[in-house]
């Protein structure tokens, strides 16, 4: 159990802790919305790498065969949705700055904790190298989660936990610099930023 328990940590924080597109996405949506929307986005992105956590000890092997010869489509498919996360961040910041008067005070954009979970779960799902990459973890040390139900649903736990604290550190991160920018055109630049940043990293997604 103990073996599970720190493999699946380990595999958790592995794929957490890298900050891509849907990190800085997570950070923004934070800043911008309020601290309980974020949490919800890091929840739908910690369910994603749980499910794929699940997938690999029930098969993840032979899924991840599967799943290679198609990862190009699938890479294409989640670019363009991260894509379309930048253009409406984008968006929603220049109208919502256009409609505030010099006096005003900005308030978020009408974003809800479910549309936040969704959002992120779908765009964490269809990466294909999550799958590949808790497939290639089970299949390497085989002996943590193999031979016991019990072992193989504490990896499936422990990836999730690790998972989950991570992006939810990255949501409060999100929240404190929301706090921290909080006038309009402070709000607008980091917006237009992240866009930007969530464009790039969407491109180098489809290009590598």
């Amino acid at each position: 159990m103990t073996a599970a328990l720190v493999a699946g940590l380990v595999a958790g924080y592995g794929i957490a802790m890298p900050v891509g597109a849907v990190g800085t996405y997570l950070v923004t949506v934070s800043a911008r919305t309020s601290l309980r929307v974020g949490l919800a986005a890091s929840l739908g992105v910690a369910t994603a790498d749980g499910l794929y956590a699940l997938v690999a000890v029930l098969g993840g092997t032979a899924l991840a065969a599967v799943i290679t010869p198609v990862a190009g489509p699938l890479r294409v498919v989640s670019a363009l949705m991260l894509i379309a996360l930048a253009v409406r961040i984008t968006l929603n910041a220049v109208r919502t700055h256009r409609r505030a008067t010099a006096s005003a005070v900005q308030t978020p954009p009408p974003v809800d904790g479910t549309r936040a979970y969704v959002s992120l779960l779908g765009v964490t799902l269809v990466n294909p190298t999550t799958v590949v990459y808790f497939a290639a973890l089970v299949t390497g040390d085989h002996s943590a989660v193999a031979d016991s139900v019990g072992a193989r649903t504490v990896f499936v736990l422990a990836a999730f936990g690790a998972s989950a604290s991570w992006q939810a550190f990255l949501a409060v991160g999100g929240a404190v610099l929301g706090r921290a920018l909080a006038g309009r055109r402070a709000r607008l630049v980091t917006a237009l930023a992240s866009g930007v940043v969530i464009t790039v990293l969407a491109v180098r997604l489809l290009t590598s």
